[in-house]
């Protein structure tokens, strides 16, 4: 009998980069693309060419070799923890050198990266012109003179999120305007710099803005956010407007009247809101609406809350904490067969008015909370929603004493 002939072939000698290239795309798990690497120095290089995402430490050194490796990045993650920094992080120098060697680059996080200086984020402005997304939340040194270094060389800048940024001021929201017209995200949270006016120049440019989070610009009014609604009524979904004082009534009217797609509004501690704007709003976004914290709006009573419950079917996240003028009544049945609520997600700490008589109402017209906080409410305690009988949704987390964690939707 011949002896068969064995025959040997060599994967690298039959498949070329690009058939490679297709198995490296089919490999979901990053873990799987590691691996993939691992194989001999060709296929390390095809990953290395083909990775998109990376997060690193700084150092000079580090980002040039991975410049050199990685050429076709488009997202890298260089922030640092608050709890775990190191001396002295991410620096001018780092800037330096992505901004010549990651020359793709769409993405850059920098958040807590406090070194950083305008000298920096000019070399990012004028050496990443692709650059869609800067988050430098908590670079306490920048100002406007960097940021809108940015502005000026990223024209096709879509999110920028800067909270805790306190030099910043409307200039660079005037910068914004003038150069970044499809921005769609912004992030100013704490910049207690900014202003009406700053808002208003804004959005003469920018009125593609779906997601605007100025909680804690204690300067901004119902002027700037009326300015807001208006400007950018058909894109606007998110509004954060939290301990911003200034704000009242007149800023829920306009949003009612231009922003019927609005999903998410902080209004927490906007103290200038009352009864009558909500229930406008209640109307006008029945269908759009999914999270409302109006926690501290001491003018709120039973009658908008109701409104609120009844018109606005996708609603799954409701805070209304420290609402003193609510009462059991808010979740009385109003007749004409039971409306059931959506919610999710439900905060009444601080309300002295809800009893657990109230709960027990809610709780018949709503299976499907996963978190509700009755914390500080003098007359639910745990001892007494067991007495009454109450019978709390399978899977849902009660909050009486402020053991559990808040869910991350409420941030």
């Amino acid at each position: 009998m011949a002896d068969e002939v064995v025959s040997t072939v060599c994967i690298n000698d039959t498949l070329t980069d690009d058939e490679l290239r297709s198995v490296l795309a089919r490999l979901d798990c990053d873990k799987d693309k590691e691996v993939f690497g691992l194989v001999c120095k060709r296929w390390l290089h095809l990953q290395s060419t083909e990775r998109t995402k990376l997060s690193a430490r700084a150092g000079s050194h580090m980002l040039n070799r991975m410049a050199a490796r990685f050429t076709r990045v488009l997202e890298l993650d260089l922030s640092q923890s608050v709890s775990r920094s190191f001396y002295p992080g991410v620096t001018d120098s780092d800037l330096a050198v992505i901004a010549e060697g990651f020359k793709c680059l769409k993405v850059l996080k920098l958040q807590n990266c406090k070194a950083i200086t305008d000298k920096g984020l000019a070399l990012i402005g004028s050496g990443l012109p692709s650059l869609q997304s800067l988050d430098a939340t908590y670079c306490r040194k920048l100002t406007d003179k960097g940021l809108s270094a940015v502005a000026e060389g990223c024209h096709d800048l879509r999110s920028l999120h800067l909270a805790g940024c306190r030099f910043v001021t409307d200039g660079l929201l005037l910068a914004l305007s003038r150069n970044c017209k499809n921005l769609i995200e912004l992030g100013l949270q704490g910049c207690t710099n900014i202003t009406d006016s700053g808002l208003a120049d804004l959005v003469d440019g920018c009125q593609l803005i779906r997601y605007l989070d100025i909680n804690k610009c204690i300067n901004v009014g119902d002027f700037g956010v009326s300015k807001v609604a208006e400007a950018c009524s058909s894109s606007l979904k998110t509004l954060k407007l939290l301990d911003c004082y200034k704000v009242g009534d007149e800023s829920v009217f306009s949003l009612s009247k231009f922003c019927k797609n609005l999903e998410t509004l902080i209004i927490g501690g906007c103290r200038g809101v009352s009864d009558e704007s909500i229930k406008s709003l209640a109307a006008a976004c029945k269908n759009s609406l999914k999270n409302l914290r109006m926690d501290w709006c001491l003018n709120i009573s039973d009658s908008s809350l109701r409104c609120i419950l009844k018109q606005c079917e996708n609603l799954v996240v409701l805070d209304i904490g420290c609402c003193e003028e609510v009462t059991d009544a808010a979740f009385e049945s109003q007749g004409n067969g039971e409306i059931e609520f959506g919610l999710k997600v439900l905060k009444v700490s601080n309300c002295p008015k809800i009893t657990v008589s109230g709960i027990g109402m809610l709780l018949s017209r709503c299976n499907s909370l996963e978190y509700l906080d009755l914390r500080s409410c003098p007359h639910v305690t745990k001892v007494a929603c067991d007495e009454a009988g109450l019978i709390f949704p399978e899977f849902c987390k009660v909050n009486f004493t402020g053991s559990l964690s808040e869910p991350d939707i409420l941030v």
